[in-house]
């Protein structure tokens, strides 16, 4: 599997974190999330995949979430891994990124999780914000493919 970004570093231990990832577009745009704390960051909508969750199960919730958008229609694009230090949880992870692309179906709330914002944006400003190689990768895969 492709990695992105840092290597792992030796002797550090770090746990497996899978999650959810989506690629949405309406019209012209892009819906990406911005998380203010504990970084300032840029993302693909989605997060991590509790135990026992399907990736689809934990993309629609983790879309809503961090959005407040209902999605229809996921397709998986691929996955990647990255290791990054998560301060939220106060651990390292590798963390298996699964990605899709779905259709943004219908705006139910704001969102839910607290210092997220939903932000609509054309896709070469998307690109120039999300803040990990790994999304910007699959978003230019994804223009191409288009």
């Amino acid at each position: 599997m492709r990695r992105f970004g840092n290597q792992r570093e030796a002797g550090r231990r770090y746990v497996l974190r899978p999650g959810a990832y989506a690629i949405l577009m309406r019209g012209r745009d892009f819906l990406i999330t911005h998380q203010a704390t504990p970084f300032n960051e840029f993302q693909l909508p989605g997060g991590g995949i509790d135990p026992g969750e399907s990736a689809i199960v934990a993309l629609h919730r983790e879309v809503l979430e961090e959005t407040g958008w209902k999605i229809a229609q996921p397709r998986r694009l691929g996955a990647y891994r990255r290791f990054s230090y998560m301060p939220e949880y106060d651990l390292w992870a590798e963390k298996i990124c699964h990605i899709f692309t779905a259709r943004p179906a219908r705006r139910v709330s704001t969102p839910l999780e607290p210092d997220h914002d939903a932000i609509w944006t054309d896709a070469a400003t998307a690109q120039r914000l999300l803040c990990n190689a790994g999304d910007r990768h699959f978003l230019r895969r994804y223009l191409r493919s288009g």
